[in-house]
């Protein structure tokens, strides 16, 4: 599944203004509820499959991204929000680059082949100088959205 198919304008985040990392997943799975993707039954489970999934093992790679993910029981869809920071969020990545494109992902526990491939395809994405700086460039959540289709397109 590619981001573009996941990603709406209303659940991106410009700009992500968060403290630390734990503040900025949850102001990334909060805007599930915000958008009505989420229930308010839904969201504590959430949050706390995004919290438990990153206290195990950071989500922060390299080139300042970051991919929180959780595998959860209260939901049959698989829903995507991105938060960008201009000044970046310590997300303990490997190269010590503060995130400034952050990606959380959920997916239904019963779909766990999807999560890999999804998160896989995110990364690869993500990995690519052209993409990141053109994401980050971007002035709307709207134009993030066509940014990242349009940069999946031409990639294949």
């Amino acid at each position: 599944m590619k981001l573009s198919d996941l990603l709406q304008p209303e659940m991106v985040i410009l700009p992500l203004e968060a403290d630390d990392k734990w503040q900025a997943i949850d102001k990334l799975a909060d805007i599930g509820l915000s958008a009505g993707i989420l229930s308010e039954k839904q969201l504590p489970a959430v949050r706390e499959a995004l919290q438990v999934r990153e206290k195990s093992m950071t989500t922060g790679m390299e080139m300042g991204i970051a991919i929180p993910h959780a595998a959860v029981d209260e939901t049959d869809q698989v829903i995507a929000s991105l938060g960008i920071s201009s000044a970046g969020i310590a997300f303990e990545a490997l190269d010590g680059k503060p995130a400034k494109i952050i990606v959380c992902l959920v997916i239904p526990r019963t779909k766990k082949l999807l999560h890999i491939k999804t998160l896989a395809g995110i990364a690869k994405l993500l990995s690519r100088s052209e993409v990141r700086e053109a994401i980050l460039e971007c002035a709307s959540s709207q134009e993030v959205v066509e940014m990242i289709r349009k940069m999946e397109a031409e990639l294949g």
